[in-house]
């Protein structure tokens, strides 16, 4: 059997499991990663490197980072806000919305929604507001925001891996371009027109919020300080190339400060490292190595453009990886959809001979819209219960908010990333 052919195996399994979800998803990847090396596809050295990759080092030390204005009650001073500006229903959607979107473009946008979820259900339950009208646009607001850069959420710095493998150059805020005004359009649709498709929750059972963590007993030192090493952190990235330092290194200096200070313990520090993520990361870019390396992506690529006629326009490529992601994303891990399209996305850039950044930026993002079903993002699940959610309740707000995305990317990266520069 070809080394092609053991790959396209291996990546039918990976589909096919990631969408049951009957294997963890990083045992999957896991098992892709040392099959292939077991295989003889890739070598040790190649697999295992893949595991210390630089992008994921980033992704270890921003968990740690993050972890610390969760742990301090930082992060929930800063939710806390919200009541100060909301006078309204709408303003209290919307100041969610911007804080949350915000917080997700730098923290984990899983995380953020986690923490601030019980913040908003206090705050719904003292103004009598239904929390069914809040919820939706909070878990939303965290995807969107993950968007704003290369940090905002996992499957960002599969895209981020793609384009430096390939020798291109990335910045901190690559996806800002596109994430942001999808970000403000996103608030601005939820403003005017998406809240009249969010339910009233009046006849809805919904579940009991967990106790809110007390943060009374935490100095304010600590809280003060894991702020002002988030923002060193994020600066030092912004400027990587002025001060020299690689984003990987910015992000494991504030992790070590701020378990040298006392900030975070040691125990908490490691275990705010997601172990799932890094495996599924590690093992997801070991299958696209070998997809890259057998010319199994390419084959795959072929397959489809050539299902799209003779010389397709580059715009209808674009169409269809972003619907195609799209689809998987709702119904599967959103990190998962993104390790398995991006490298397909490579490929079939690459068969037009196209400047691949404009479909690996639409991969990622696609990869992010999973509005339509609780089932699409960690978040959404999480809201399901307190807010008394139905399947259709996602679907109706949802999925314009996916149509609003789809029009920005197709209108915003033709021209920002053109395909023949």
């Amino acid at each position: 059997m070809s080394q092609t052919t053991i790959t396209l195996l291996f990546l039918a399994f990976a589909v096919i499991s990631f969408i049951l979800e009957k294997i963890p998803l990083g045992l999957t990847a896991s098992i892709c990663a040392i099959g292939l090396t077991l295989t003889g596809v890739l070598d040790s050295q190649t697999t295992f490197a893949q595991y210390v990759n630089s992008n994921v080092i980033l992704c270890v030390g921003m968990f740690v980072v993050g972890q610390a204005l969760f742990e301090t009650g930082m992060a929930n001073k800063i939710g806390g806000l919200v009541t100060k500006f909301a006078k309204t229903e709408k303003m209290l959607i919307v100041a969610i919305m911007v804080i949350v979107g915000i917080m997700s473009g730098f923290l984990s946008n899983t995380g953020t929604a986690a923490v601030l979820i019980p913040v908003v259900c206090g705050i719904a339950d003292e103004s009598g507001y239904s929390r069914s009208r809040l919820l939706m646009p909070l878990v939303f607001a965290a995807a969107l925001g993950g968007n704003l850069s290369i940090i905002g959420a996992p499957g960002n710095l599969m895209g981020v891996n793609a384009l430096q493998e390939m020798g291109l150059s990335t910045s901190f805020f690559m996806y800002a371009p596109v994430g942001v005004p999808m970000l403000i359009l996103g608030i601005l649709y939820f403003a005017f027109i998406g809240y009249r498709f969010l339910p009233d929750g009046k006849n809805a059972v919904t579940e009991e919020v967990g106790e809110q963590k007390d943060f009374s007993n935490v100095p304010k030192w600590k809280q003060e300080v894991s702020l002002i090493v988030l923002i060193l952190v994020i600066l030092a990235m912004i400027f990587e190339k002025e001060i020299g330092i690689s984003i990987q290194v910015s992000a494991c200096i504030g992790a070590i400060i701020l378990v040298l200070t006392g900030v975070i313990s040691e125990k908490d520090a490691l275990k705010s490292i997601d172990l799932k993520v890094v495996l599924l990361f590690g093992g997801s870019l070991a299958l696209a190595k070998a997809l890259d390396t057998t010319g199994a992506g390419v084959l795959v690529a072929d397959k489809i453009v050539g299902l799209l006629g003779a010389n397709p326009n580059p715009l209808i490529l674009l169409l269809v990886i972003f619907i195609v992601t799209c689809v998987l994303t709702n119904f599967m891990s959103n990190t998962a959809t993104t390790a398995l399209m991006v490298p397909i996305a490579v490929s079939l850039a690459n068969s037009l001979g196209a400047d691949p950044r404009a479909v690996v930026i639409a991969t990622v993002i696609a990869g992010s819209c999973a509005y339509a079903t609780p089932i699409g993002m960690p978040a959404n699940t999480m809201v399901v219960g307190l807010g008394g959610y139905k399947f259709n309740d996602y679907a109706k707000s949802g999925l314009p908010l996916i149509l609003v995305s789809f029009v920005v990317c197709m209108v915003l990266l033709p021209i920002l990333f053109p395909f023949y520069p």
